[in-house]
Formats: C-alpha cells, sequence, structure tokens
C-alpha cells in the first residue's frame, strides 16, 4: 500500500483547494533539498524510447503538468523529479489577482473530476518572472501560460498579454496564450479571428517562440476551424487540446457537478482526444493532449490520436504523486507491445 493510499482520505476531509495548496508547499520547501534527489531516484523514468524532440526542446517523457498546478511558478523542479517530462506554469496575468471568491474548487470522487472557478489567481507577472530568474529550474522545458488580467477590457487584450509575455520570456522555454479558460468573464470572446490575430500577432513582433494557442473544448467544430487558420496563418508553433469545459451531462453523479466553473478530469478524457484528433487532422503543428488523463492507456489514446506530448492535471488528484511514473512505464509496455521504437513512431497511428 502506497502512502497516499493512506494519505488520500486525509486530504479528501479537506477543501480541494486547501489540500492542493498543503500538498504544493509540500513540494515547494522540499525543493532543492535530498528530498528532490530521493523523489527523482524513485520516480523519474530515464529511457531514450520516451525522448521527444519539439521546437529544438528535449522532452524527455511525454507527461507533462498542465498549467494551473504551480501557478507561480514555485515547485518546477520537484514536479520534475516526480517524473514529469516538461511543466506549464501559470495562467499567468499582467496583474497580480486574488482570483474569484472560495470555495473555488470542487472536487467530483464519484465521477473521478474537478470544478474549478478560480479565476486566475496568481502573484502576477512581474514577480512571477522574479521568481524564475531566482530559481535553480530544472532541466526539462519550462511552458507559461499566459492569461488576460481580468480588469483589463477586451479591446487591451493585446497589450496585456505583450506586458506578461516580456516579463517572462528569458526564462519560459515555450509559451500559451490561454484565450479558453472559462473562469474570466469574456475571456472566451477572445477566440475570435479578429482577437486572435491581434493577440498572437503581438507576441509574434515580440518575438515569441514557441507560440502556441489553448483551446476550449466547448468550441464548435466551425470555430476550430477557423482557430486553426489562425494558426496557419500567424505560423504559430502548436495547439493545446483541450482547457476546462462549462458543459455538463447526466452522467455526473456527484451533487458538486451543479458548481459553476470548468469542469475536467476522466469526463472530459473522451472529448479531449476527439478534439486532439480533430485539430491533428486538419493542421501540421504539433499537438499537446489534455483532459483526463490518468493512466498510460489514456495518454496512449491521445498520443495515437495526434498528440506529440500531453499533461495532466486532475489525474494527480485522484491518483497521487507515482502517476507520471506509472504512465511513462505503461508507455514503454504499450510501446513494446504494439512494435513502436519511440514515443515519435507513435504519434499519429490512428489518424
Amino acid at each position: 500500500m502506497g502512502i497516499y493510499s493512506i494519505t488520500k482520505p486525509l486530504f479528501f476531509r479537506l477543501p480541494a483547494e486547501t489540500a492542493h495548496n498543503i500538498v504544493h508547499t509540500g513540494l515547494t520547501i522540499a525543493q532543492g533539498t535530498s528530498i528532490e534527489q530521493w523523489t527523482e531516484r524513485r520516480y523519474a523514468v530515464d529511457d531514450a524510447r520516451l525522448g521527444v524532440d519539439l521546437w529544438d526542446l528535449e522532452f524527455p517523457t511525454p507527461v507533462g503538468v498542465a498549467a494551473g498546478f504551480d501557478k507561480n511558478a514555485e515547485a518546477p523542479s520537484m514536479l520534475s523529479a516526480l517524473g514529469f517530462g516538461h511543466v506549464e506554469i501559470g495562467g499567468v496575468t499582467a496583474e497580480k489577482q486574488p482570483g474569484n471568491p472560495r470555495p473555488r474548487m470542487f472536487r467530483l470522487p464519484e465521477d473521478r473530476a474537478l470544478i474549478n472557478r478560480m479565476g486566475f489567481n496568481n502573484d502576477g507577472a512581474d514577480e512571477v518572472g522574479a521568481r524564475m530568474q531566482r530559481l535553480d529550474l530544472p532541466d526539462v522545458p519550462i511552458g507559461v501560460n499566459i492569461g488576460k488580467s481580468k480588469s483589463t477590457p477586451l479591446e487591451e487584450a493585446a497589450d496585456d498579454y505583450a506586458y506578461t509575455y516580456e516579463r517572462v520570456a528569458e526564462h519560459g522555454d515555450y509559451f500559451v496564450v490561454n484565450v479558453s479558460s472559462p473562469n474570466t468573464p469574456g475571456l472566451r470572446e477572445l477566440q475570435n479571428r479578429e482577437h486572435l490575430e491581434r493577440i498572437l500577432g503581438r507576441l509574434k513582433e515580440l518575438g515569441a517562440d514557441p507560440l502556441l494557442v489553448k483551446l476550449s473544448p466547448d468550441l464548435p467544430e466551425a470555430s476550430i476551424e477557423e482557430a486553426l487558420t489562425v494558426v496557419d496563418d500567424l505560423d504559430l508553433d502548436g495547439v493545446i487540446a483541450i482547457n476546462t469545459t462549462t458543459e455538463r451531462d447526466d452522467s455526473l453523479r456527484n451533487p458538486n457537478a451543479a458548481e459553476e466553473g470548468g469542469l475536467s478530469g476522466k469526463p472530459i478524457e473522451d472529448r479531449g482526444t476527439e478534439t486532439v484528433r480533430f485539430v491533428a487532422e486538419r493542421t501540421d503543428v504539433p499537438v499537446i493532449g489534455v483532459g483526463g488523463i490518468s493512466d498510460a492507456e489514456g495518454a496512449y489514446e491521445k498520443i495515437r490520436a495526434g498528440a506529440s506530448i500531453v499533461q495532466l492535471y486532475t489525474g494527480l488528484v485522484f491518483e497521487g504523486p507515482s502517476l507520471a511514473r506509472d504512465i511513462n512505464e505503461g508507455l514503454l509496455e504499450l510501446l513494446d507491445r504494439d512494435g513502436f521504437d519511440s514515443i515519435d513512431e507513435a504519434v499519429g497511428a490512428d489518424l
């Protein structure tokens, strides 16, 4: 019996955000100590078959931490030590923000899901950029997820995103424009072509590279295709599919399903995989697959559907700190089963 199976019931007695903060604080305290070295020996999987090269970056494994877990770049090295092949920090906004009122994160244990309406709570671009400069960042790629400040009007969004980018540019390895979070009023309006072109074009002018956009699962197919046209027209470097969803269906069993916010976890796994496939069939840029991943089979499905690498967050809540190791070991078994010599060979195998 693993330690998480013992501590999980205790954590689940606490409010979801409180439990997350305790875990995150523990990771931050352990970072840079002998605990980090012990963690890496226990959880990191070192196998060349798992390596992925994207945008002149080397991802030692295809499994990364999605934005939202380490909003303020406080524990990237510990997350790397847990076996993750990249860490995406943020969402970071130009202004420091407290986020929405609590409670704003809810577990749905029967559904293996979370609902959050955090509202881009973060320390702000100035502090996050300064912290990244102070930290001894890990060797794995560090992405920066950039959101819009709540107080910034939509017509000034491009300046807002540019301000944040300029303060983290030196320390990030890739950059993600987040216009798909459901928890900032009006943000999803920025997914239309006019706003996207203005924001992404401005960041391209500033030299943002690699530059990706993160899409909502709630976009109709025609809107996704329009967004992909912008990706191609502006020569962007990748797409992240998907963010959380505001939609609910009758299969959700926990009463917290009635809470407002973005749903993540197992209930959106199939939609995430379908969106990865839809995007991969319509663009040549790399796709990062997100949504409901909690085991090797789920990660592998997204890879075979066209994802070059994958990310997770909610799965950590339900599976615990060994998840990246378990997925990476499972991926090696699946590669052997299907006769692939590397993750690259498996990408898009089902297309």
